[in-house]
């Protein structure tokens, strides 16, 4: 194959490589945005039959199920997402084809994705005990009037079967994960959310209609729903994938391979590279999950579903477009930033063209982490402006003023200012965890203990010396975040500036027309916003800022947006190059 050919196939696999990641991103933020509408409905009903507590005690369950899932699986799921040579070719088919069309799968790719659905029954047997040991932990260590809950042990039960129920799902989602299968994904968790949002809310409204006490009962039987849902349609969708290619969605032996195997099942490589990112998301996750813990440590069950119902609105945005772009991306960096690696037999053309498309692909992968930053702070300065100064507002309207007179308004506030460093952080840590090599994640690790210290400490600090509550909490969480930042925006230069590629934060950041603009109605609303409850007029002033800002802004970055827009299209009719006749 010539050089010219040999960069068309380079440039068709890369633009392959980021529609498919963009495709994915568009599923999973329709699947967020679609099942936090569901959420959100249900949420305005649930808040006229359940009390602070109740949505408090639902909140310790739901991080429990979280916790068992997230140390069963998310070392593994990462680990996976981490690509050999083989497999940054096109996925074995389009969704939507006849499963006997699997004979285009190559058999490396087969045997790949065995070894997939091997170590995904390791997050399995490690969720089963975990499941258990969890429970057994929050039953012992709860607070008296979380015991005296109606229903309690019927509820922690249902979790824990729940739980493993989820699990067991694991290694459908792999499959689908490894052949993006995306549209699988979404259709499966969309059915199942709605399964959890009308059981949760039917269970509820008929124990307030009939005066029967519940507790968090109605929260249990939804999740054991959404469970069985997402189990029965990753079966029925993912099952038939492998029926006429030679791999199973159970365990079994993989073919001789040049690549270390245990018990003939399960790549050492990916073992050991799990086992590294597993010993530092133990404190990724106590980081993550830190704000619960230390509000159900110090905080009264009141201020507990205040802070649930705050940081729930506040992380609408987060959850709907960041997490799903952070997980579409690390998807898409595991490929662009796997270095080809051409033998000592090879010869200098084949060497200079592995090293030329190593260069393109980090090219790549700085250009989309460039492009994502900038996007997220346009995000960032809308959020900053608008949200804090229409926060009570907001809840007055949604959940009512039993909610708008408690904490919820001034925790919502602070929360908007929060979620910028979540969106940073988010692709930051998606490009750390698919290049970082196993010495890199365990330094990683390291630092995650020192930002896991200051957390603690800086959330005593606000909860127990400066009695801040949850407010306080939130500037505990930007502590934490930030620290994490530096260390990954640091990770992240250092990498691309070794591999030949740059990349500037300066860069990222939006025009000095928006940012002038954000100030000034940052500045404006903050004046106004006590006058918004006292007429519909004042508030109308507040939103025909709002709408203002918003067009100045796309004004000033109607280029940078356009282009966006372009570069993630996928080419539908690419450059043909027709031989010239001599």
């Amino acid at each position: 194959m010539s050089d010219v050919s040999k960069s068309s196939v380079t440039d068709s696999t890369s633009s392959s490589l980021l529609a498919k990641s963009t495709k994915g991103a568009t599923y999973l933020i329709l699947l967020q945005i679609g099942s936090r509408a569901l959420t959100f409905l249900v949420n305005q009903i649930l808040l006229r039959f359940l009390s602070p507590e109740i949505l408090g005690i639902s909140t310790q369950l739901e991080l429990y199920s979280i916790s068992v899932l997230f140390f069963a699986r998310e070392s593994l799921r990462v680990a996976l997402q981490r690509q050999d040579d083989d497999d940054t070719a096109e996925p074995a088919r389009a969704e939507g084809t006849n499963p006997s069309q699997s004979h285009t799968i190559s058999k490396k790719q087969h045997r790949r994705t065995q070894e997939v659905v091997n170590l995904s029954y390791i997050a399995i047997g490690l969720g089963l005990p975990l499941a258990f040991l969890f429970a057994a932990l929050y039953i012992r260590n709860a607070d008296p009037l979380v015991l005296e809950t109606p229903a309690i042990k019927a509820s922690v039960n249902l979790y824990i079967f729940a739980t493993v129920l989820e699990l067991l799902s694991e290694p459908c989602f792999a499959v689908g994960q490894q052949q993006f299968l995306y549209g699988t994904r979404a259709l499966a968790e969309t059915l199942a959310t709605f399964t959890r949002c009308v059981l949760t809310c039917g269970t509820a409204v008929w124990a307030s209609k009939t005066n029967t006490s519940l507790g968090a009962l109605p929260f249990a039987i939804g999740q054991v729903g959404y469970a069985v849902i997402l189990n029965v349609l990753y079966l029925a969708r993912i099952g038939p994938f492998g029926s006429g290619a030679p791999f199973s969605i159970f365990i079994r032996p993989i073919h001789p391979t040049s690549a270390s195997l245990l018990w003939d099942r399960f790549p050492l490589a990916r073992l050991t590279l799990a086992f590294n990112i597993y010993a530092q998301s133990i404190f990724k996750h106590i980081l993550t999950t830190g704000d619960s813990l230390l509000i159900a440590a110090f905080t009264s069950l009141q201020s507990q579903g205040a802070y649930t119902l705050a940081s729930n609105y506040g992380g609408l945005l987060a959850r709907m477009v960041f997490q799903p772009i952070e997980e579409s991306s690390r998807s898409l960096f595991g490929r662009l930033l796997h270095q080809t690696a051409p033998s000592s037999t090879s010869s200098d053309t084949v060497k200079v063209g592995a090293k030329s498309e190593n260069l393109k692909r980090m090219d790549q992968a700085a250009e989309y982490v460039r492009t994502l930053l900038r996007l997220y702070s346009l995000i960032s300065i809308a959020v900053v402006a608008l949200g804090p100064p229409f926060s009570p507002l907001l809840l007055y309207f949604v959940a009512g003023s039993r909610w708008s007179n408690s904490d919820a308004p001034s925790v919502l506030a602070a929360y908007c200012y929060y979620v910028p460093l979540l969106a940073v952080n988010g692709i930051l840590e998606a490009f750390v965890s698919a290049a970082a090599s196993p010495a890199q994640l365990r330094a990683q690790s390291a630092w995650m203990v020192a930002f896991s210290a200051t957390f603690a400490a800086t959330g005593v600090l606000v909860l127990k010396v400066w009695d801040q509550g949850a407010r306080g909490l939130v500037l505990a969480n930007a502590v934490n975040m930030t620290c994490r930042i530096v260390w990954s925006s640091s990770f992240v230069s250092n990498h691309l500036r070794l591999q030949g590629a740059a990349l500037s934060y300066w860069d990222a950041l939006p025009s000095t027309g928006t940012m002038i603009c954000g100030f000034g109605t940052s500045w404006y609303l903050k004046r106004i916003e006590k006058t918004f409850f006292e007429s519909p007029w004042h508030a109308l002033h507040g939103v025909v800022a709002a709408g203002g800002f918003g067009l100045a802004m796309l004004t000033c970055e109607r280029k940078f947006l356009l282009e966006c827009y372009h570069m993630l299209q996928p080419s539908r009719d690419p450059p043909k190059h027709k031989p010239k006749t001599l």
